[in-house]
């Protein structure tokens, strides 16, 4: 039998995620112009940062205290494309089913095609980011977006860096302390991809007003049978990056002085952009993360005001006591099933 007849048989990557990193790289445009030594510290720091970050996240959240401290991996665009691609195919693997038939090679190239796409408008934009899923855990710093941002919000250098390691500290702080979470967290995108097998043209024919009512390209395709993975997903993506976005700002000016200035202008620039940068953003999802951030902040806020940290860490006692979408919405509800 030819190895080609025993890949035919076998199927092929759903994804092909060479190819994704091969059509990323070849969009990514280049970060700001730096001068070396001005690199070199920011760099420094934000390796010394990201240490010093989840210190200071332990000690107001109580979570992950004896655990060892590391430091962040500082990366540029093509870096963090390369983690990007490494991350997203150790958390679908085995829950994309495989190609198989006379194209099956042309469906994972196209699909690696349009997965590079999207990575290399995201590589221009992504801060960090703790990936759970490769290597037993990687927190990325992507450096030039870091310096980037903080340039044109015009903020201390040092204390917009520690700002990003303080949120980006609490999602590593989040998959360590909490041993459970990384595998929930990986079943629940298994449970929503295992679910996407009826095709999306069914749906297309509707698009007009789902896309006035859907929160990005991911809520407007969804199925009923896919509603409810996707709702876990969306609640629990919620509560990590809305927990994150509270502690960062919580820890106080004692850490970030210019925290406030920070935090205005920061919400000023996620509304910001031209009309095809956000309608990019929206078919993305971009928009409906960044009220993922309001709405998963306000959510911690209510309970860390009415039950203090403590009361807020039961969230992780186990996957029942992780708030529901309607919860989210509702944190009093959540508190009166979690401590009636």
């Amino acid at each position: 039998m030819s190895a080609s007849t025993q890949d035919h048989r076998a199927g092929s990557e759903p994804v092909d995620w060479e190819l994704a990193v091969a059509t990323a790289d070849r969009l990514v445009r280049p970060g700001p112009v730096v001068p070396r030594a001005e690199a070199d510290i920011a760099v420094g720091r934000l390796r010394e940062q990201a240490i010093d970050a989840e210190v200071h996240v332990r000690e107001l959240t109580g979570l992950g205290h004896g655990l060892p401290l590391r430091a962040g991996e500082v990366v540029d665009r093509p870096g963090w494309v390369r983690a990007a691609v490494q991350g997203l195919a150790a958390l679908t693997d085995g829950a994309l089913p495989r190609q198989s038939g006379a194209f099956s090679g042309v469906l994972s190239g196209t699909a690696g095609v349009q997965a590079g796409v999207v990575i290399a408008f995201l590589s221009g934009r992504v801060l960090g980011q703790y990936d759970p899923f490769s290597d037993g855990g990687r927190l990325l710093l992507v450096a030039p977006n870091i310096v980037g941002a903080q340039r044109a919000l015009d903020v201390p250098g040092a204390d917009f860096s520690m700002w990003v390691c303080l949120h980006e500290g609490t999602h590593r702080l989040q998959f360590t302390a909490v041993p459970w979470l990384a595998e929930h967290f990986a079943g629940q995108v298994a449970a929503l991809l295992g679910s996407m097998d009826e095709g999306v043209a069914p749906r297309l024919r509707d698009l007009p007003r789902r896309l006035r009512e859907a929160g990005g390209f991911v809520d407007l395709l969804q199925s009923p049978a896919q509603r409810e993975p996707l709702d876990r997903l969306i609640a629990l993506s919620t509560l990590l990056e809305g927990h994150a976005d509270h502690v960062m700002d919580a820890v106080g000016p004692e850490v970030v002085p210019t925290v406030g200035v920070i935090r205005e202008r920061f919400t000023a620039r996620r509304k910001g952009g031209g009309v095809l940068d956000r309608i990019l953003r929206t078919l993305l999802g971009v928009e409906a993360k960044v009220r993922q951030y309001a709405e998963g902040a306000a959510f911690t806020r209510h309970v860390v005001d009415r039950a203090g940290m403590s009361g807020f860490n039961a969230v992780w006692t186990s996957p029942e006591t992780l708030p529901t979408r309607a919860e989210i919405a509702d944190p009093a509800a959540w508190l009166r099933r979690v401590s009636p």
